[in-house]
């Protein structure tokens, strides 16, 4: 049942049209930095392209996936009328017009100041105000998806509530929790600065505000990812969940443990004591343990679906898998870049192993395959999934998506490998040129060169992703029917009162970033003498 099929659409269509741009400029950049381009005459417009890029791709691209896919998952699971469509516009057009008003000074050389903000550096207050607004249009979707869910429980009172809304809602809701951190830092220290009111800025009570959202925002980003796996892909495959029970387990650990690890981000600054960044550290491994999870579910998953289609052996069944299947050469690809990406999240979480690897390119390989690698291509394949659906037109040329697929998987990985190398080398991240001639860097040029290399083939692939979204628009009129989950192999028809609902889970989300977070952040706001004079962006 998908009513607000134009809602839905419009959300994808902003994120990925966003999403061309920033991956235009992501690869412009790599080319730049690499022996193949030449130096900047002004690198700072190379800090400006950064700073669309990191903004579109960690704000406005997944926020928009996430509302969409989540406003489909609420009409297609819960069958019912979305509650709320106008408002939901609403929350759209604010991103659009705070994307826009974000970028202008981006454009204009006023606010190269990152995604991250990097205090003492303070931008044009508009930049400011446009990333307000898009968290503020996404804080709409989170009150939306929540009274949607109570909507429906009202209707079906008892009921288990489906798994993709059960994700969707604990999402919303670690969503809008994590914003919180970047929101306080925005209204109490940079805003106030941009404006005119202060002269100086407490950069490190800032850097921990910005830690509580910097690493849960990158679970917001996973949410949609670990939905398809679990909702999705099952069903695109012929199989069935493994265990409903473990996939909420999953979501529900992912919503506690979350948010209270952001300061293994602080390790080199001196404002954060020991004990609390061991602590931090602490719980940043505690992550590791939905993803297990939810690594053995997904595989036992597939395994059922193989097996369904005559599979035997101990791993025989895996040759009976449907390997041209889009869905299940994504899943593949986003669990081998979830596995490498991990594999080196465990060593950004040592205070020890870190400070190898702190603010190198190690970091920047890291992240982006994560978010590029492992969740990025989801993204691709739940649009694949929900486009006949929203369009009622078939995407023919299977032949088509698999290539993408490939691009994207080959592409990234040809891009982060390198970073991971010259990382452990110790070359430094955002900087705007290296100059390749010093022989104490020349042998890092060829691995430079490879990354660039593998950003242009990232750029391919984006490009093919839009053409067959496109030329589904006009495809041929398919009856794709209506829009389904997977079904676990259990399905369940009771749910404990605690894998049914979040509000336990949402208040130990709540104490545990107040636990983890309100003696550093009170101690530093008390402090006197911390602060600094702002370095304004674009001054003369």
């Amino acid at each position: 049942m998908l009513v607000n099929r134009k809602l839905i659409l419009a959300h994808f269509w902003l994120a990925f049209a966003a999403f061309g741009v920033a991956l235009a400029l992501g690869a412009w950049q790599m080319f730049i930095r690499s022996p193949l381009g030449v130096w900047l005459a002004n690198p700072e417009l190379y800090y400006r392209s950064l700073t669309a890029h990191g903004t579109v791709m960690g704000y406005v691209f997944p926020t928009l996936v996430a509302m969409g896919f989540g406003y489909a998952i609420s009409e297609s699971a819960l069958q019912q009328r979305l509650v709320g469509a106008r408002w939901a516009w609403t929350g759209f057009w604010m991103i659009v017009v705070g994307a826009v008003m974000a970028m202008i000074p981006v454009a204009l050389g006023r606010a190269s100041v990152l995604y991250t903000f990097y205090p003492p550096l303070i931008g044009n207050v508009f930049y400011y105000i446009g990333v307000v607004l898009v968290v503020v249009g996404s804080w709409i979707w989170v009150a939306l998806m929540s009274i949607n869910l109570r909507v429906w429980k009202k209707a079906n009172p008892g009921a288990p509530v489906p798994l993709a809304m059960f994700a969707n809602v604990a999402g919303s809701y670690l969503w809008a929790w994590t914003a919180v951190g970047a929101a306080l830092e925005l209204l109490l220290q940079i805003i106030p600065v941009s404006v005119g009111l202060k002269a100086t800025i407490d950069a490190g009570l800032a850097r921990v505000f910005f830690s509580w959202t910097l690493h849960a925002i990158v679970y917001f980003w996973l949410m949609p990812t670990y939905i398809a796996y679990y909702t999705i892909v099952p069903r695109a495959i012929g199989g069935r969940i493994y265990s409903d029970t473990m996939a909420r387990i999953s979501f529900i650990l992912f919503l506690v443990v979350a948010m209270p690890i952001g300061m293994h981000h602080t390790f080199a600054d001196p404002q954060v004591g020991a004990g609390f960044k061991f602590i931090h550290s602490a719980f940043t491994a505690l992550v590791a343990l939905p993803t297990l999870l939810t690594v053995f579910t997904i595989c036992a998953s597939v395994e059922i679906a193989a097996r369904l289609r005559g599979g035997r052996g101990l791993f025989g069944w895996i040759t009976a898998l449907p390997w041209d299947n889009p869905m299940l050469l994504a899943l593949a690809f986003s669990f081998v870049m979830l596995g490498f990406g991990g594999a080196g999240g465990l060593i950004n979480m040592s205070y020890q192993l870190d400070a190898s690897i702190h603010n190198t390119q190690w970091i920047t390989g890291h992240f982006h395959l994560i978010f590029g690698g492992a969740i990025v291509i989801m993204y691709f394949a739940i649009a694949y999934d929900l486009w006949p659906h929203l369009t009622g037109r078939a995407l023919a040329d299977l032949g088509m998506v698999r290539t993408q697929l490939w691009l994207w998987f080959i592409g990234m990985m040809v891009t982060t490998f390198p970073w991971h190398w010259v990382g452990i080398l110790g070359m430094p991240r955002r900087m705007a040129y290296f100059d390749f001639g010093d022989p104490a860097i020349a042998p890092q040029a060829l691995s430079v060169t490879f990354s660039a290399i593998g950003g242009f083939i990232l750029l391919t692939s984006g490009i093919l992703f839009l053409v067959i979204l496109a030329r589904g628009m006009r495809s041929p009129v398919t009856d794709a029917g209506d829009y389904q989950f997977s079904l676990a192999v259990h399905q369940p028809a009771t749910m404990p009162i605690a894998l049914n609902s979040h509000a336990l889970w949402v208040a130990l989300m709540i104490g545990l970033t107040i636990t983890n977070y309100g003696y550093p952040i009170m101690t530093l706001a008390l402090t006197e003498g911390t602060s600094v004079p702002a370095v304004y962006v674009g001054a003369q």
